[in-house]
């Protein structure tokens, strides 16, 4: 074979390794859905609909392995950043600092209530004779992403669940004796088939973002997928050397957006534009504009923008809004489609 050394990693690490985002072939929106998200966590999180395969999970992790590790107390379940920030009932021996990974968390299909929140711990209560608290996925998931995939399957109590406590940004446990608070903040990233089930319009409303992901179409970009991707597994350390200097311009834009969020400027009217584009839409509410302008204001500020202008809003409006619309049985038009009338007619 000539010699030639293993081009990839050792098993577990390869497996470990995520596809660098930057080489994600096409799925713009997708991926701008999340780069926002990192930008302002607020924002609410994203719903990605599409075909299987189009790199829904893979874009979730290698945007997750692109963001600057966390630092965090040792051993904290919580992965508080702070010695103050650690519960009261985690038994923390070290208070060392730490470095990490942000950490992305599955949830499973079928997972209870008790996987989720977390639970007494009941092998301690049987061997010790001690009431604990066992952890659950969102103590992981805190500083985190939160990935569901195939969320229109997974029960509406869990749904309701998750929704509540990405809002309130604090999980609590009132069950068995248990009276647990801990901090569980995290981007929620809900994925799946339409073909396999929807979602409940509630429900739909409380993601900030959603997306809608095809297969490529186009021949060339079918086969630059598959030579990214076999450049990946095949040479992956010159694959690596190349996109992760692609990677790294998008963590500095990241993390030069996130500093210049508050100081980024939403004239009145720009205020204006998102009160009209939502009532042209007739969503409901008021979630839908103010999560535009938080969009758009992510969007201004990762582009080294001042202020939000109108392109800003036209280039969210359909992240924003298109999952918000009522179903309207005389428009054979998609709910993107309508979307961008709306922004041709009001922003002009």
């Amino acid at each position: 074979m000539g010699g030639r050394q293993a081009a990839r990693p050792a098993w577990t690490e390869y497996m470990k390794t995520a596809f660098p985002f930057s080489a994600i072939v096409g799925q713009d929106d997708m991926k701008q859905a999340l780069i926002l998200t990192a930008i302002d966590p607020g924002l609410g999180g994203v719903l990605v609909f599409g075909d299987r395969g189009t790199g829904k999970s893979t874009a979730v992790r290698a945007l997750a392995a692109l963001l600057p590790p966390i630092r965090q107390i040792a051993g904290c379940p919580v992965n508080s950043a702070d010695a103050a920030d650690i519960p009261d009932w985690a038994e923390v021996a070290d208070r060392d600092m730490v470095e990490r990974p942000t950490p992305v968390v599955d949830l499973p299909l079928g997972v209870t209530e008790d996987r989720v929140t977390g639970a007494l711990d009941i092998e301690r209560a049987l061997t010790r004779g001690e009431k604990a608290f066992e952890p659950g996925l969102l103590a992981r998931a805190n500083r985190g992403y939160l990935y569901i995939d195939e969320v229109n399957l997974l029960e509406d109590h869990i749904v309701d669940l998750l929704l509540d406590v990405a809002q309130s940004g604090t999980n609590a446990v009132e069950r068995e004796g248990l009276s647990i608070r801990h901090p569980a903040r995290f981007v929620l990233v809900g994925s799946g088939n339409p073909e396999e089930g929807e979602l409940r319009p509630q429900l739909l409303d409380r993601f900030g973002l959603s997306v809608e992901v095809g297969s490529p179409t186009d021949i060339d970009e079918r086969i630059e997928v598959i030579r990214r991707r076999d450049a990946f597994e095949t040479d992956y350390d010159t694959f690596m050397a190349h996109w992760q200097a692609e990677d790294t311009q998008i963590r500095d834009a990241i993390l030069a957006a996130r500093a210049a969020l508050r100081q980024t400027d939403a004239p009145e009217s720009i205020l204006r534009d998102c009160a009209q584009l939502a009532l042209s839409l007739g969503t409901d509410g008021l979630r839908g504009e103010l999560t535009l302008l938080r969009a758009a204001r992510a969007l201004a500020a990762y582009e080294g923008a001042a202020a939000v202008d109108r392109d800003h809003l036209a280039r969210v409006a359909p992240l924003a809004l298109a999952h918000r619309l009522r179903r309207d049985p005389l428009d054979e038009a998609g709910s993107g489609a309508r979307v961008n009338r709306a922004v041709a007619d009001v922003l002009q």
